[in-house]
């Protein structure tokens, strides 16, 4: 694999790829690496207004037209759309009028989702459900809404689900969030299974802390709130390397390298971008 920022060049170049929650972050990150190594991009983000319980800034419009003007400064091409991902008729529609105008599909990265610090006993109906349903039936409708294309293509291809550390151990005081990124994990497994007689590999990424603007509005005052009802759970995810938090870069890093055939004997693996916050 390559170092954060290093791009290999022409890695992916015929490539198309489809990500979810692209207008910032993550998202974004991914969107710019694939493109400069020589993929089309096809953006999707809802770019709007997050459920009234996520404690950060949602996306604008405006965060989602400055991924474009990224990925077309690389020289490669983008179709985006403002869709949430709990809308599967909408999904479908981005990916079938992205096929449709870039050619074809072959990387997949189901990367939208979102995060609530709560303690157990202050998880309301609707946040369990807002949760669970954007980054579990989310996660699903982009694949259901895209994996036909990839088989169609004819040449296989990578689906990458963005779980999360808490999708490997845990993550305290966020039973939902945790709950639902344990789903995408076996959700990449069973999949995997399945989509391999098509030479299609999926793999789910589990990113710990990552430098990006879920960091905002109140949400570290969320997370120290909680911490604070049971300190002795803070240092769960304490990382061994020195940096504690990771920049959007270098799980895009990742990600490039899973959706490339370098990595072609890998599927149904759960690959950790957490500086090893999780290994005890």
């Amino acid at each position: 694999m390559t170092t954060r920022g290093e791009h290999v060049s022409g890695r992916h170049t015929d490539k198309v790829a489809f990500i979810t929650g692209a207008a910032r972050g993550q998202g974004r990150a991914h969107a710019v690496r694939l493109a400069g190594e020589g993929a089309d991009i096809i953006a999707v983000d809802i770019a709007g207004p997050l459920p009234e319980a996520v404690p950060y800034d949602s996306a604008t419009p405006q965060d989602l037209e400055e991924t474009v003007r990224l990925v077309e400064a690389t020289g490669r091409r983008v179709i985006a759309s403002s869709v949430d991902i709990r809308d599967l008729d909408g999904l479908r529609k981005a990916a079938d009028a992205g096929v449709a105008e870039l050619g074809r599909l072959d990387i997949v990265v189901a990367n939208a989702g979102i995060c609530i610090p709560q303690l157990w006993d202050d998880i309301t109906p609707e946040s369990w459900r807002d949760v669970i349903d954007i980054n579990v039936t989310g996660t699903w409708n982009t694949v259901v809404a895209t994996a036909q294309h990839v088989i169609d293509g004819g040449r296989g291809g990578s689906i990458i689900l963005i779980s999360s550390a808490a999708g490997v151990k845990m993550q305290p005081f966020m039973v939902h969030y945790t709950a639902s990124k344990h789903a995408v994990t076996g959700m990449a497994r069973g999949l995997a299974a399945e989509l391999g007689k098509h030479n299609i590999r999926v793999n789910s990424v589990h990113p710990g802390a990552v430098s990006t603007d879920m960091g905002t509005g109140t949400m570290v005052d969320e997370l120290t709130r909680t911490m604070e009802s049971n300190p002795q759970l803070a240092h769960m995810t304490t990382p061994f390397l020195p940096a504690w938090v990771a920049e959007a870069e270098d799980i895009a890093a990742t990600v490039s390298w899973l959706a490339d055939d370098e990595s072609r004997y890998i599927t149904a693996a759960q690959i950790s971008v957490d500086l090893g916050s999780t290994q005890y």
